[in-house]
């Protein structure tokens, strides 16, 4: 249990840890998906390749879609690239970065899924059957059966069970050879895949490494300040709502002191905390004035004025600001003549 509690705590950490989470388990469960998918190929002509190439590609663009619905910051890119410029502009680079790191996190369950399926090698042989070489595997001079026919009968070869075209082209041999195809296509993909990740992960430092760390520090700027925007106005709505409430119950106060009800104290030091919380907001009209304000013209992103080295020095003379020096004391002496 500790070590779940540790992992969990990790994924917990921030929000990429937290994402990488999310997409080991929708590459487990895709994996788990397909092991227990019955795949059953309808071994008619013009069936067998829609559904073999439909198994093969349909549901990894469902993974795709289901990693980005999962993933917390498309709301976030969305709003950030649909709202207006106001006080703060939309940094292009940054938005494609978090584009790029959700559709690589969201990548992950839909190449295992084609991976997997490439290895076992069903879809592969249900959906190119007819395309068997019977001239270099079977007989293809079979005297009895027409062309039609013999597709109709390559057809069947995904179902062993009603497979009747042994003269023609022996079952075993056919699924053998369309599994060593697809096998072979599986292993090029995860190969493709591996040296994809291994060249992205290792080039783009050597190319923009500090447009990447500047893109990946605003990304995470947007993310930590919609939570604590969040948090703010959770709270702010929670102290409004306390508010309200006791300046409900206050004004049932004469009621209760008609029907000779004994009052509690009033705990003004929780009101004046709650009252503190509200910032001037107390009606429904200035913070709805105060939400719109925040999502149309968001404060610029300058918190003091510039006083911050440059280079190898510091802005201005090239010295570091010198700290005034403490006042000297200046003593008189007093002598006498006797």
């Amino acid at each position: 249990m500790d070590k779940f509690r540790m992992i969990f705590q990790f994924f917990q950490s921030n929000q990429e840890s937290f994402m990488n989470g999310i997409c080991g388990i929708m590459a487990l469960a895709s994996t788990q998906m397909y092991s227990a998918f019955d795949f059953n190929c309808p071994c008619l002509p013009h069936y067998n390749m829609a559904y073999g190439l439909g198994i093969l590609l349909v549901p990894p663009f469902i993974l795709f879609l289901l990693g980005f619905v999962l993933n917390n910051n498309i709301s976030m890119l969305a709003e950030e690239w649909r709202r207006p410029q106001g006080q703060r502009g939309k940094d292009p680079a940054v938005l494609r970065y978090m584009f790029c790191s959700m559709a690589q996190r969201a990548m992950i369950a839909p190449a295992v899924w084609v991976s997997v399926t490439l290895l076992d090698g069903k879809c592969i042989t249900c959906a190119f059957c007819t395309s068997v070489p019977v001239e270099t595997l079977g007989n293809a001079s079979h005297p009895l059966l027409s062309q039609g026919e013999i597709e109709r009968v390559l057809a069947r070869i995904p179902c062993k069970e009603i497979y009747n075209g042994q003269e023609l082209i022996a079952n075993e041999v056919a699924v053998r050879y369309l599994r060593c195809i697809s096998q072979a296509l599986g292993w090029c993909f995860v190969l493709l895949m591996t040296t994809l990740a291994f060249l992205v992960r290792s080039l783009r430092p050597c190319f923009s490494q500090a447009a990447f760390l500047k893109s990946r520090y605003w990304s995470h700027y947007i993310d930590i300040e919609r939570k604590l925007f969040d948090e703010t106005c959770a709270e702010h709505a929670r102290s409004f709502a306390k508010v309200c409430i006791q300046q409900f119950f206050e004004s049932m106060s004469t009621d209760l002191v008609a029907a000779h009800c004994h009052l509690p104290r009033k705990t003004s030091e929780d009101a004046g905390e709650a009252s503190k919380k509200l910032l001037g907001i107390t009606d429904q009209g200035t913070m709805n004035m105060a939400l719109k304000s925040w999502h149309r013209c968001k404060p610029p992103l300058h918190l003091h004025p510039p006083a911050l080295p440059s280079g190898n020095g510091w802005a201005g003379e090239g010295q570091p600001p010198v700290h005034p020096s403490t006042p000297r004391r200046e003593t008189a002496a007093y002598y006498s003549l006797v």
